[in-house]
């Protein structure tokens, strides 16, 4: 029979609606439930792409004792941290303050009254490998709360009080300024692997945050081994296993320190995030390669995560057929089988595919060294590999597609949406790809058509034609950067005005204007047991930080200081942070980078799609101008008085017989005015 999570929309929860355990969802019901019946909460929170979610269901809550056990002394509560990352953040903190550690399946035990007391994350079923059972966890538990409650009850106010204090950061004061830039390149450098690539040691993240600083840290120290850092990690990632070499696309990580076995599930906003770093250093190296991986990951997310209404879906799992990986790994006769003997052998060398296997017996398609390297010592035409490995790559494709496919998470949130809208803008333009750009208009269109409530509010979360859950500040955040971005590649101005509402309402629902920055739960949200100012970056931007970002990008578009005090007092807030754990600020120091500057406002007077106009706008794209902001009309069309842009194009005249004429100003003075065909040589980084 069904429990109570068959109801409910997120793929997650379904995957637990036929489980013994008489699941609740979070909801009034539920908790109202626990208070009558004075039961402890059993709060488990994971996601439906994660390996050992499905772990924990197949040994214990398909286990008929253990569901025996928790149904009769607990109220069970299945969340989708995805769908509710405020709930997430929460309990997360309250994880990692009693075990020192994190990550999902989340299991947390929680009074009525919601306060945590005890928690952790993965049990196995039964004690094993020095970890104790879920069995025995479960009566630990029950035995504190009927023999030990006021033991039980004191802990968990001290802890709901931890956790309301560590929600509570407030602005420092601080002064924000290049030093804090320096502090953190120093430290990033100290923790890279100059061998391998990546920040650390394994398990590796693509780390995409910190690369930007690190690229644009390179423009402010060129003789730094910043850009040396970036150009090496994007390389050994994109030669690696956690790289699609077929499909496109990323895993989420590299579970060894060589980049080469991936923990094999795909998520939308690594893959947004990627695209964008790789784009930036197209933009940065004029390196082709960099060029390539970025269309082929907006291309796999195109084809393989796009939802027919435009909005993109969330991920796609590890496992296919109960086994990680599966569909992603190659035995070399099937390889030789599908290319030939001559074909097929050679790209079995090239990719690493072996009789014995690099995986578990299998083979993951990786490059050990580049195809350059290869044909350097082999003395073959690259530029005819490329193309034969190209209809190789395209053959196996079409193989695997065949194969039973990982199942996906094909929910949208708005929060990932706007991240991959943001990078598909900036693709679009750098990459010379309209498909991209209306890749991105199409799924912002969904969102602003979808996934508006009847205030004119957001909404989280998409499925099955059904929105829902009140958005969070990333989600503001995210879709208002993005907007941006669809206002410079389109100078659309219903872009911009989409941009300027969703700041509007970002500030009014979600700023702290006692203690600065941004709370991660709006006004008049579901009052939780805490409500948290989401700072640190962790797989994706915190809120705080794309908020100081789209602040930063409007108040130099319209001119608008207030927009700019927002910002700096965000950054204030994270300014600490920032100083004492760099890699887990990335975002913001981009932001502060913005800021320190110099950032440049690129004002053109011209029609976006005639003449030197038009060959200006296509180079600026394809330049690395990180701090700049650019506004587009035509001379017949400025904008009234009122208008949003007004203040930016006040003043400003085309020059005669101009076919485009372009300003740059800075510090709120502006250089002379340019002609368009000559202003990229005068323009430089930015």
């Amino acid at each position: 029979m069904a429990n109570r999570l068959a109801n409910e929309s997120s793929p997650y929860l379904l995957q637990h609606a036929a489980n013994p355990v008489h699941w609740r969802p979070w909801d009034a019901a539920a908790l109202e439930e626990a208070v009558e019946a004075d039961k402890p909460i059993f709060l488990s929170i994971g996601y439906s792409a994660c390996h050992w979610c499905h772990v924990m269901e197949h040994e214990s809550f398909e286990n008929p004792a253990i569901a025996d056990y928790l149904n009769e002394h607990f109220i069970s509560i299945k969340v989708d941290r995805e769908e509710r990352p405020d709930l997430d953040q929460i309990y997360m903190n309250a994880v990692q303050m009693l075990t020192g550690r994190g990550g999902w399946p989340m299991s947390v035990f929680l009074t009525p009254q919601l306060k945590p007391f005890f928690g952790g994350t993965y049990w196995p079923p039964t004690s094993k490998a020095g970890m104790p059972g879920f069995d025995q966890v479960l009566r630990a538990v029950m035995d504190a709360w009927q023999n030990r409650r006021a033991i039980a009850l004191e802990q968990s106010d001290k802890f709901a009080e931890r956790l309301q204090e560590i929600g509570q950061a407030e602005d420092s004061g601080e002064a924000i300024g290049l030093e804090l830039l320096d502090q953190a390149y120093k430290y990033l450098e100290s923790v890279y692997d100059f061998n391998h690539g990546g920040f650390g040691g394994a398990p590796k993240f693509p780390h995409t945050m910190d690369l930007a600083v690190c690229l644009r840290y390179s423009r402010r120290k060129p003789d730094s081994r910043a850009l040396e850092i970036v150009t090496h990690n994007l390389d050994q990632m994109a030669r690696g296993g956690i790289y699609d070499h077929l499909g496109g696309g990323f895993a989420r990580y590299s579970v060894d320190a060589e980049w080469l076995v991936p923990h094999f599930e795909k998520m939308l906003y690594d893959n947004a995030l990627l695209v964008g770093i790789y784009v930036d250093a197209y933009r940065a190296t004029d390196r082709e390669d960099f060029a390539r991986v970025a269309r082929e990951t907006c291309d796999y997310v195109i084809h393989y995560l796009t939802d027919e209404s435009g909005g993109f879906h969330s991920a796609e799992d590890a496992d296919s057929e109960g086994v990680e990986g599966k569909f992603y790994v190659w035995n070399r006769d099937e390889i030789v089988s599908a290319l030939g003997e001559v074909r097929g052998y050679r790209f079995c060398e090239i990719y690493d595919v072996s009789e014995s296997g690099n995986f578990e017996g299998h083979n993951i398609l990786n490059l050990p060294q580049s195809i350059e390297a290869w044909t350097a010592a082999k003395g073959v035409n690259a530029i005819e590999l490329r193309e034969e490995l190209g209809a190789d790559r395209a053959k196996l494709l079409r193989i695997r597609d065949d194969r039973i496919r990982p199942s996906k998470d094909d929910k949208v949130l708005v929060s990932w949406n706007g991240l991959m809208i943001e990078s598909l803008a900036q693709a679009a333009g750098a990459l010379a790809e309209p498909k991209y750009l209306a890749a991105a208009e199409k799924a912002a269109d969904f969102l602003f058509d979808t996934m508006i409530d009847e205030r004119g509010r957001l909404l989280h979360s998409y499925r099955q034609g059904v929105a829902k859950l009140a958005a969070y500040l990333d989600d503001y955040a995210n879709l208002a950067n993005a907007c941006v971005s669809l206002y410079e590649a389109t100078f659309d101005d219903r872009w911009l005005d989409r941009a300027i509402d969703l700041t509007n309402l970002m500030i009014r629902h979600f700023a702290d204007p006692a203690g600065g920055g941004f709370y991660f739960t709006a006004d008049d949200h579901e009052q939780l047991i805490a409500r948290n100012k989401d700072l640190y970056d962790n797989s994706v931007p915190s809120g705080n930080s794309m908020a100081a970002v789209v602040l930063l990008r409007l108040a130099a578009l319209l001119g608008n200081t207030d927009l700019l005090d927002e910002a700096l007092t965000a950054m204030r807030v994270a300014a600490p942070l920032m100083k004492k754990h760099p890699t887990a600020t990335g975002q913001m120091l981009t932001a502060v980078d913005r800021y320190v500057g110099p950032a440049r406002e690129v004002v053109v007077l011209g029609h976006p799609t005639s003449g030197d106009t038009q060959t200006f706008l296509t180079e600026y794209r394809r330049s690395y101008s990180p701090n700049s902001v650019i506004a587009c009309v035509s001379p017949t069309e400025m904008p009234e008085e009122d208008a949003p842009l007004a203040p930016i194009f006040a003043g400003k005249m085309p020059l005669p017989d101009a076919d485009g004429t372009v300003y740059v100003c800075e510090n709120f003075a502006c250089q002379r005015p340019v002609i368009a065909k000559d202003a990229i040589g005068e323009l430089g980084a930015s």
